[in-house]
């Protein structure tokens, strides 16, 4: 059939007014929220959206209300690291769907450098988005307390450095998944336990050391600061920190790793010295990420409850955007026993 009269045009409120028999005032009410609207009268709104098709007109709503309806997820962090670590990609994936149950779009962005942080915290506090999903902050970095500052609702992933309750944040309980990998490999009779640390300029780096020593402490084994070597998450740092290891504590007889991707190159650097695994060196890592499953041995790791901790950030930003006060969220890790230890 032929369409002689050019595309055809989107219904509007008023076509789903009319399939609802209700007034346009109700259908905007229902659009907005659903206050003062019987369920009936709701009911039969939303059945006419699905008849007609409606979808809203974000833009002309964003002008009444005053918001754009969008979420940023910004990761601090340069593009390459977007690409290799794959927690970030399971927090976007997590956010993006529990967004997509209230119709509100996720937008990525990236902000590595210094120039790149600028323009994105012009671009939001112009009200481009109405908060912020904020992963990946570093103490120094000043885009959390920026947005705080412009009055910007905003969630972290990890307690930022240094701005204590001043912004919301939901984390996985870094501190005490470590040290559940740090018994579990002392309950194996390990003694030279190393350690490559997150950034530790970062909440997680920072509390996953911690728990490392404060275990090693109680159990009365003294932290010897050439089993400490520092990483950044990236697997080339895990497999140099291998390397420094092996060179600083040849007998070295267990590595707790602080993130999988680490592991990942530490298997490949004590693979090549000739150290197997599990039965010269037992090693840990932590987020039970798909690059655990990926690794050979596959890792005994530390589980982080992804899909709670994106619908927590979302629950908390969207509450905060409604007009609630910050909160803080800590949820519980698992130890979850693989091959590698």
């Amino acid at each position: 059939m032929s369409n002689t009269g050019g595309r055809r045009k989107p219904p509007t409120i008023h076509d789903v007014a009319r399939e609802a028999g209700v007034s346009r005032g109700t259908v905007s009410r229902v659009l907005n929220g659903g206050h003062y609207v019987s369920p009936a009268a709701t009911e039969a709104v939303n059945a006419a959206i699905r008849r007609t098709g409606y979808v809203v007109n974000r833009h002309a709503r964003s002008l009444i209300t005053g918001r754009s309806d969008s979420v940023g997820f910004l990761l601090t962090e340069p593009q390459e690291r977007f690409f290799e670590d794959p927690n970030f990609n399971v927090l976007l994936r997590g956010c993006t769907q529990a967004l997509a149950a209230h119709d509100i779009p996720l937008l990525l962005m990236l902000a590595g450098t210094d120039d790149e942080r600028r323009r994105i915290t012009r671009y939001i506090t112009a009200g481009h988005v109405d908060g912020v999903l904020l992963v990946s902050s570093h103490s120094g970095d000043p885009v959390a307390e920026e947005l705080r500052a412009a009055g910007v609702p905003l969630v972290a992933c990890g307690k930022p450095i240094g701005l204590g309750s001043k912004v919301s944040y939901v984390a996985a309980d870094d501190r005490d998944g470590a040290r559940d990998m740090v018994r579990h490999l002392l309950s194996l009779g390990r003694r030279r336990i190393g350690v490559v640390t997150g950034p530790l300029d970062t909440p997680g780096g920072v509390e996953r050391l911690a728990g490392y020593k404060e275990v090693l402490l109680e159990a009365g084994v003294e932290i010897d600061e050439r089993l400490v070597v520092p990483g950044d998450y990236s697997r080339a740092s895990g497999e140099a920190g291998a390397e420094r290891l092996l060179a600083q504590a040849p007998d070295v007889d267990a590595v707790f790793v602080a993130s999988d991707l680490m592991a990942q190159g530490v298997l490949t650097a004590l693979h090549r010295a000739g150290r197997r695994v599990p039965e010269d060196v037992a090693v840990g890592g932590f987020d039970d990420s798909p690059a655990a499953v990926a690794a050979s041995p596959e890792l005994t790791t530390i589980r982080q409850p992804w899909d709670r901790i994106s619908a927590e950030m979302v629950r908390v930003l969207l509450a905060q955007i409604g007009g609630e006060d910050t909160a803080a969220v800590i949820l519980p890790t698992e130890l979850v026993k693989r091959g590698s230890t």
